[in-house]
């Protein structure tokens, strides 16, 4: 961190003084300094890409950034007025988001799929399609997508120095502040797609709806909710009428809304919002109520029974578009069943790609299957979806098969409830460790994260590790410790069914132990585990193959995929 930091500080201070000198020469030609989205601002020459996230990661732990968002939890509805003020600070208005024809999306589960259908189905129309979601796995830029790729390296440090240049040029006028991480990525993607003339942006709320930045926008062409459950209780609510009330906020006067099918309480408080905000509002049918008078089952390129509300969800939104575009013919519209057996949206659905959810990998005798599931509801989907896909694979092996865990939780969520989801897989390991991708004092700034202490972080999986043996009954009182040679053991050495790693590329080496040749890799090191944890490892040794689920934080599964999915990385 200590390295990337001081490139950033060495780095700021060129900055500042090339707006100092640029600002200046402006102002002797009579300039003025401000740009405008319709206008290319200059591009500081020298930045890099890394240069950008590590600059973008001091907005994790802006003083003022903070202060900012703890003020406005009490008083949520000036998050909405500081986005704005924000937005016009980076030479953008309000009003220009009326060209983008967005697509708006919330939901506790789904709303990333259900985007990812939604512009694979779009894009497949030929339109340019620009895609903004979060949080990202491997690199930041994968937030901000266009015609369904991320966005380059080139591309992003370009726009983000142009967005972030205008914001810090004009933060002494403004108290000294800047946007916090989230909102100065929703700014910079708005930049992106206006810049990059995108024929429509997918948007993805980020939390709740009601007061998210994302919610500036003011005439999205039709919105979406995907299934609704509890999550982010301190900001949205401990009920589900609570957080369907927030996410009901994304509703606008005469715009249509779609729902997958809710919990009864949860639908009465949408329609309730609905019919506030003089919205109309239906409810998603079943996939399979589409597919009557096809000659073949809809095919999904997501895995997992609960994909088929996203795709229904998906479906709604994308022909609601096309008709708004003119491009579905007032007949055909009442025929939703015409658009559907469409190649185009049936292709669209089946080359649908959305990594880190139901996604596996094999790597010769190794198979990763990886889900970012955090809620009990998605948890409970991913034990589905695992047991049935597991399984095929089990019965396709040559020999006996290992079952590892890989379970890292963050923030509030209840892993001990989880984890107790996970019991019944049968796991013959589980491990733990942090969202800390390896052990190196190299910059790794896309996946840093300021706002939690590396303390915090392992004292976090230890508890995880307590609250599975616990599960599982093994009745030893003693605790797990860090299986690294000449570290301080937090607690005694314990059985070899549960371990905790300092760092995802530790924990992955030693359950594979050498058998993925892409972790085996000389370049990618850790710190030696001790002897007597490597002895445990037999089985993992003698088994003619080893399945792997990662789960419980879309940030281990995109830890994971930096080391497992080369081509992420780059």
């Amino acid at each position: 961190i200590m390295v990337c930091m001081s490139r950033v500080w060495q780095r700021g201070s060129r900055f500042a003084a090339r707006l100092r000198n640029r600002d200046w020469a402006f102002r002797l030609a009579g300039l003025s300094v401000r740009y405008y989205s319709t206008k290319t601002a200059p591009q500081i020459p020298g930045m890099e890409y890394q240069d950008a996230v590590c600059t973008l990661n001091t907005l994790q732990t802006n003083a003022s950034a903070l202060e900012q968002v703890r003020r406005e939890r009490s008083h949520p509805q000036q998050q909405l007025h500081a986005m704005r003020g924000f937005l016009e600070r980076a030479g953008l208005k309000v009003e220009e988001l009326d060209h983008l024809n967005i697509i708006h999306v919330t939901g506790t589960k789904g709303k990333g799929s259900t985007c990812a259908f939604t512009e694979q189905i779009l894009r497949s129309y030929g339109f340019r399609t620009g895609f903004y979601s979060s949080p990202h796995l491997v690199q930041v830029r994968e937030r901000i997508r266009i015609n369904g790729r991320p966005i380059g390296k080139e591309l992003f440090t370009k726009y983000f120095w142009q967005v972030y240049g205008r914001l810090d040029e004009s933060k002494d006028a403004h108290g000294g502040t800047m946007p916090a991480y989230f909102r100065f990525l929703t700014i910079l993607a708005f930049h992106v797609f206006l810049q990059e003339k995108v024929d429509l942006a997918v948007i993805e709320v980020g939390i709740g709806g009601a007061f998210d930045c994302t919610n500036i926008i003011r005439r999205p062409w039709v919105c979406g909710i995907s299934s609704l459950g509890i999550d982010h209780t301190q900001i949205l609510g401990d009920t589900i009428e609570k957080i369907a009330w927030q996410k009901g906020g994304i509703f606008k006067p005469g715009v249509p809304a779609f729902t997958v099918k809710q919990p009864e309480d949860a639908m009465v408080v949408l329609r309730n919002r609905a019919k506030e905000m003089k919205c109309p509002l239906w409810t998603c049918p079943d996939l399979e109520d589409y597919q009557a008078d096809l000659p073949e089952p809809l095919r999904l390129g997501l895995a997992g029974q609960h994909q088929r509300s996203n795709a229904s969800l998906a479906l709604q939104l994308s022909h609601t578009w096309l008709q708004k575009r003119c491009l579905v013919l007032k007949k055909e519209s009442e025929l939703l069943n015409v658009f559907v057996s469409c190649c185009r949206c049936s292709s669209g659905l089946a080359d649908t790609e959305w990594p880190g959810r139901n996604q596996t990998l094999k790597h010769g005798a190794v198979t990763y299957f990886l889900d970012g599931a955090h809620t009990m509801r998605s948890m409970q989907a991913c034990v589905h979806w695992f047991r049935d896909t597991a399984a095929q694979h089990e019965r396709n092996a040559s020999g006996p098969v290992v079952r590892v865990l890989l379970f890292n939780a963050t923030g509030e969520r209840d892993s001990a409830a989880m984890l107790k989801l996970l019991v019944p897989c049968h796991f013959d390991f589980a491990v733990f460790c942090p969202n800390i991708t390896e052990v190196i004092t190299s910059c790794n700034a896309d996946q840093q994260n300021f706002n939690v202490s590396v303390e915090n972080m392992l004292t976090r999986c230890l508890d995880n590790e307590r609250s599975w043996r616990l599960h599982k009954s093994l009745g030893d009182p003693r605790g797990a410790q860090l299986l690294i040679e000449d570290t301080l053991s937090l607690v005694p050495e314990r059985k070899a069914d549960t371990l905790v790693f300092p760092c995802i590329l530790s924990a992955l080496q030693w359950i594979t132990q050498g058998r993925d040749s892409v972790l085996a890799d000389p370049a990618k090191t850790v710190p030696p585990v001790k002897p007597s944890v490597k002895t445990k490892a037999a089985p993992l040794c003698d088994a003619a193959e080893i399945h792997v689920l990662i789960t419980g934080s879309l940030h281990l599964v995109g830890g994971a995929l930096k080391h497992l999915d080369t081509a992420s990385s780059k």
